[in-house]
């Protein structure tokens, strides 16, 4: 009965995903369309992407920034299809659609601040914050991205060159447009963006990787299992002037663990030699589920 129970839990458990998958990428394109109207349009924040160009526009000619949204994303989306050759899938449709529709619903709300800098920093982070969400969702809200991308096939520029020479492009004509201090607000909230994105996409949370070259590998390993509870692996390394094999361990930590895990290895091995490095994300028993 409970193999049974486990198969259908397994079954349904795709349909789960993708039905959550949905859910963050209307969730982040409703904060990602908050922001804009907010945050970053009332001060002419023009932090990249397309709600970057259509910031500026609205600073031109006052056209609405969601026809101009909707204007770019769907035939960009459309390029993209045609042109890379690839489906997009219904996910990042539904985000290309919806987010300038939030953006209409949402362009009468009264803005948080009227500061640049504070719009630039906390419109940074409420976009990112959205973007993260839509990106765990395995999806995207169109864009520039899909522009960058049609760039990097035809020209052979890496990805992140492409979106950092469009992303400059509409910082520049925002400094035009506006004035040189609101370019550098945009650069700031483009900066804070990418900031939130990591820190949504790889979490709060760190890990330390440590790789220990020690004598007493054999003491140490069980130190390791009983007292700080832990997994190690066993690596065989080359001493570069000794030419002879050393044993290398290396163990994933929780950062609260590494201390402790730090004195175990110096009671047994004061002469042990750490290598210690953050892990940004783990995956895997003991960490975060894949």
């Amino acid at each position: 009965m409970g193999k049974k129970n486990q198969r259908n839990r397994k079954e349904a458990h795709p349909f789960l995903t993708e039905f959550m998958d949905y859910i963050y990428v209307i969730i982040g394109s409703i904060l990602v369309a908050i922001s804009f109207n907010v945050f970053l349009l009332p001060n002419a924040v023009a932090s990249g992407g397309v709600s970057g160009i259509s910031t500026i526009l609205f600073g031109l000619f006052e056209w609405k920034p969601a026809f101009v949204q909707w204007a770019f994303n769907i035939p960009l989306f459309i390029a993209g299809v045609i042109l890379l050759g690839k489906n997009f899938g219904l996910k990042s449709a539904v985000g290309t659609i919806f987010l300038p529709l939030v953006v209409y619903l949402t362009e009468d709300w009264e803005a948080w601040t009227m500061n640049p800098l504070l719009g630039s920093l906390f419109g940074g982070i409420l976009v990112g914050l959205g973007l993260g969400i839509v990106f765990r969702g395995r999806a995207s809200t169109g864009g520039t991205d899909l522009a960058a991308q049609i760039i990097t096939k035809f020209t052979g520029l890496t990805l992140g060159t492409s979106i950092a020479l469009i992303d400059g492009m509409i910082v520049i004509a925002a400094a035009v447009v506006f004035d040189i201090e609101r370019g550098l607000y945009a650069l700031i909230g483009l900066y804070v963006t990418s900031k939130t994105i990591d820190l949504v996409q790889v979490g709060f949370g760190r890990s330390k990787l440590l790789y220990i070259i020690t004598t007493k590998q054999m003491e140490i390993r069980d130190a390791i299992y009983e007292e700080v509870d832990r997994g190690v692996t066993k690596l065989t390394a080359t001493g570069g002037y000794t030419d002879s094999e050393r044993p290398l361990l290396m163990v994933v930590v929780h950062q609260t663990e590494f201390t402790k895990l730090k004195q175990v290895v110096k009671n047994i091995d004061p002469a042990a030699f750490i290598i210690v490095s953050d892990a940004s994300e783990v995956l895997g028993e003991g960490f975060k589920r894949a």
